[in-house]
């Protein structure tokens, strides 16, 4: 699991919470399900608006890249790549159709097998360069709609606080139903702008990060199955993809 994504969630709900008990408040001051209705109800109406019905199962489905650590350790992909360039150095490229089935990483599989299929190195790296571009455009597709959620969301809290405001003007008369009205109001303010702030906004980066890391490791497994096309040595191979780590991961391999 993913530590980070769920000690941060939990710990955002724990502050806003633990403040409100702090203060004096009751637990069920801040659960209202007319002000979450208002909130979620209206965000989620809008955000299918913005997008596609694949778009959001898309972006349902991506919460386990958020709070599923996938652990990937270039360095040890270098090891591999740098163990690949060896043998096809030593017996000619085609020897690696028999490792093919070890790789255990589909996107490395697959651009190795368009290697050993004796691809062109421009047509190999224009290849996997479109099917990338495609790639990141569909989750940063995904990662809008967390980011478009978190737009909406404090709006559709300030609306909610204006029906419960308009709630509580229809009713000065009977005071009974002035205290109801008002906690819609503001706790339909407080849905909205934590659910943004501590929710969708931060799923959007995480999520943004994680394509950042996963593309730079798809640029150095292109550059390692081109380097082992073209016979390159391989300690020099191991020292061109060195540079896609840091440098506490450098350090770490020596």
């Amino acid at each position: 699991m993913d530590r980070t994504s769920i000690i941060g969630v939990l710990l955002g709900l724990f502050a806003i919470i633990g403040g409100n008990f702090i203060e004096g408040g009751k637990l069920n001051s801040i659960f209202q399900p007319t002000a979450a209705l208002i909130v979620f109800g209206g965000t989620f109406g809008a955000v299918l608006l913005s997008f596609s019905v694949r778009d959001i199962l898309n972006a349902f489905l991506s919460l386990k890249d958020i709070f599923v650590d996938k652990k990937t350790a270039p360095g040890s992909f270098i090891d591999e790549i740098v163990r690949y360039a060896d043998l096809a150095r030593r017996n000619g490229l085609i020897v690696l159709e028999n490792e093919l089935s070890r790789i255990s990483n589909p996107y490395f599989g697959r651009v190795m097998m368009l290697a050993v299929d004796r691809m062109a190195a421009k047509t190999l790296r224009d290849t996997i360069a479109q099917e990338n571009i495609t790639y990141e455009e569909g989750k940063r597709r995904v990662a809008r709609v967390f980011d478009t959620a978190g737009g909406i969301a404090p709006t559709i809290g300030i609306l909610g606080a204006v029906l419960g405001l308009i709630q509580v003007m229809e009713h000065l008369s009977d005071p009974s139903k002035l205290g109801a009205g008002i906690a819609v109001a503001f706790v339909a303010t407080i849905y909205g702008v934590g659910s943004a702030n501590l929710i969708f906004l931060p799923m959007s980066r995480k999520l943004i990060n994680k394509l950042n890391y996963e593309l730079a490791f798809r640029e150095m497994i292109l550059e390692g199955v081109v380097g082992i096309q073209s016979g390159m040595n391989p300690h020099y191979l191991r020292e061109r993809l060195n540079v896609f780590l840091e440098e506490r991961e450098r350090q770490s391999g020596k």
